[in-house]
């Protein structure tokens, strides 16, 4: 028997080492730094971070009449030449009712529609009650929890999905399996939606009361098609797991993990991931899998979303968390779909929590792309949808190849740049009411224009450039204005470690941080252009400043760096809230969090590097 035992365990062993080898992993040696919202990576060349949304309670007029702040977990499709944004939305906090799901559509991803209801509040019929706990539903309305979005049949129908489950308290999970159900609409071809359905009912809920009819009972034979392929689908409803029954027989993977997403390998297997970086691996397109998921090994990941995809190129890449908190957002890559090499970042941004709630988590988190099948972009770049803080809407996209490194000295004088492609190696952080973009400068010129109405949040740019222990960097730039409004030039290493720091300050001055201190450089007057040049040298921790061909003298770096690869405009002062011993919860609000200052506006002509000679 004892030998039997042996030869078990030590087959179970090996079988695991196997599992092991044949899964998901990170062989890189790049990790994130949590005492930095960037995380100390390197960014991806060319990644735009664009706010969908801004929550907004007071001022209903900002978001078409919507004014609930705790907005999450978004999904995307792309379809009919249009991307879909579709996200949940709860008055203050997660968990605690009422429950709806809106939708935004864009056809650029840069400029989207004002955000409508596509499955409104649910009214929970009184007397609902759950197993093992001592709660009974009486006023109450549903949770929208949804695991899955989106689904485009072979038919090339597009059908928006969302799950109402129930929270009978703040602290009761609404997708335990426990709630009332699935349900389905169509999205057509001129914008508008087809009628609500149900497409799965939980066991727990008496079908008698619902308010919408099954999906059987459509007149459309068409959608009760697409429905149907829909269930036959494993992959598609393994995303239900959690939500559904959890003895559901639709849903072939049935243990309690979250968040499932998946990717095809080139010899046609799944590569499944869950939350908490769990993975594994399906031969049989997730009618099974080969081993229950385990962590995969390498990726650092808490309980955030992991999200996967093969990319145009024929790569893989993963988006996700890549630490114990939600930042920073990062993206990995990977020539077969199972060893990832790098970690590059997405969006190294935390603006702050406007609104308190319950459960909600600061930064860029529950990330989501567009799955297999649900379209592929124009463009052929990876699209994902964020939330930030589980309050405003983001997406970002991901040129295609994902690079890290500039080889050819900068040279972007915006006004000569082919139209459409100006910002092509550019980082963008752009907040809807501080955004970054093309416009026409005061000069009837291109320039790239930075615009801050925003309190609490900024607009950033920035150029990753050749690296380069010596350099020139000259760039020219116009303040709309002298009396307000803050511009920070940086540059910055490959960690993202600023070494200088150039200031167009409120005050119609243009200081240099020196140490503690800022120091005086000039005046400068609204609507006029300026030109800055940076010699810069690392080894001396110096530069030399020139203002319009004028010496301004040899300053000193205010933190030591090896080398600079990158320059910053940001349109506010650097922040460092949250950190890692920061609280969990946030019960408070800011002060105004829905109302705008005072625009203020700056042009940035072009940049232009060289090397210096050594």
């Amino acid at each position: 028997m004892k030998i039997i035992q042996t030869c078990i365990a030590v087959a179970l062993s090996t079988s695991s080492l196997l599992a092991q080898q044949d899964t998901v992993k990170y062989i890189g040696k790049t990790l994130s730094n949590v005492d930095y919202h960037h995380g100390q990576l390197s960014p991806a060349v060319g990644v735009h971070n664009i706010q969908v949304m801004r929550a907004n309670r007071t001022h209903l007029e900002y978001n078409a009449g919507h004014n609930f702040t705790y907005n999450h977990q978004p999904m995307l499709a792309y379809w009919n030449n249009t991307f879909f944004l579709q996200y949940l939305s709860n008055p203050v906090g997660e968990h605690i009712a009422e429950g709806k799901t809106l939708l935004q559509t864009s056809k650029d991803g840069y400029q989207w529609s004002a955000p409508v209801i596509v499955f409104p509040p649910y009214k929970v019929p009184d007397g609902f009650t759950k197993p093992n706990h001592p709660g009974k539903a009486k006023d109450l309305y549903a949770i929208m929890h949804q695991r899955m979005g989106f689904y485009v049949s072979t038919s090339n129908r597009l059908l928006v999905l969302g799950y109402y489950g129930v929270a009978l308290d703040a602290k009761d999970d609404p997708n335990d399996g426990n709630g009332i159900g699935r349900v389905v609409r169509e999205v057509y071809k001129d914008g508008t939606y087809g009628p609500i359905h149900f497409i799965r009912f939980n066991t727990s809920f008496n079908t008698k009361l619902a308010q919408y009819p099954f999906y059987t009972k459509s007149k459309d034979k068409g959608f009760v098609a697409a429905c149907n392929e829909l269930l036959s689908k494993p992959l598609m409803m393994q995303q239900w797991s959690e939500e559904a029954d959890r003895n559901d027989p639709l849903v072939p993977y049935k243990r309690a993990i979250k968040a499932f997403s998946y990717y095809t390998l080139p010899d046609g297997r799944i590569a499944g991931f869950w939350k908490h970086a769990l993975t594994s691996i399906s031969n049989n397109g997730g009618k099974s899998w080969l081993y229950d998921a385990l962590r995969a090994p390498g990726f650092v990941n808490s309980n955030a979303k992991i999200w996967g995809q093969k990319t145009s190129d024929g790569k893989y890449a993963t988006v996700y968390n890549p630490s114990e908190y939600r930042w920073p957002l990062a993206v990995s890559v990977s020539n077969d779909g199972l060893n990832y090499h790098n970690l590059l970042l997405v969006n190294g941004e935390i603006s702050p929590m406007r609104y308190g709630g319950n459960y909600k988590s600061y930064g860029p988190q529950y990330v989501r792309g567009i799955l297999e099948g649900n379209g592929i972009p124009a463009d052929k770049n990876m699209w994902v949808g964020y939330s930030m803080n589980k309050e405003d809407m983001w997406v970002a996209k991901i040129p295609v190849p994902v690079k890290d490194k500039v080889e050819t000295p900068v040279n972007d004088v915006f006004a000569d740049l082919k139209t459409g492609e100006e910002l092509k190696e550019w980082n963008i952080y752009s907040p809807i009411w501080a955004s970054a973009k093309i416009e026409q400068a005061p000069n009837g010129k291109k320039a790239l224009a930075l615009r801050d109405k925003d309190l609490y949040d900024y607009a950033k740019v920035e150029r990753v450039i050749p690296s380069a222990e010596q350099v020139s960097i000259e760039f020219s730039f116009t303040a709309a204005q002298a009396d307000k409004g803050l511009l920070h030039i940086e540059l910055l290493d490959q960690k993202g470690i600023a070494a200088t720091r150039i200031i167009i300050d409120a005050d119609g001055e243009l200081k240099s941080k020196a140490g503690y201190r800022n120091s005086g450089i000039a005046k400068y007057e609204a609507g006029k252009t300026y030109t800055l040049r940076l010699d810069v040298n690392t080894k001396t921790r110096s530069y030399k400043l020139f203002l319009n061909g004028q010496d301004k003298g040899t300053k000193l770096f205010f933190a030591p760096v090896a080398e600079i690869s990158r320059v910053a405009f940001r349109t506010g002062e650097v922040r460092r809230f949250p950190d890692a011993d920061t609280p969990t919860d946030q019960d408070y609000d800011l002060k105004n969090p829905g109302d705008p200052v005072a625009e203020a506006i700056y042009f940035i002509h072009s940049l232009k590097t060289s090397a210096l000679s050594k």
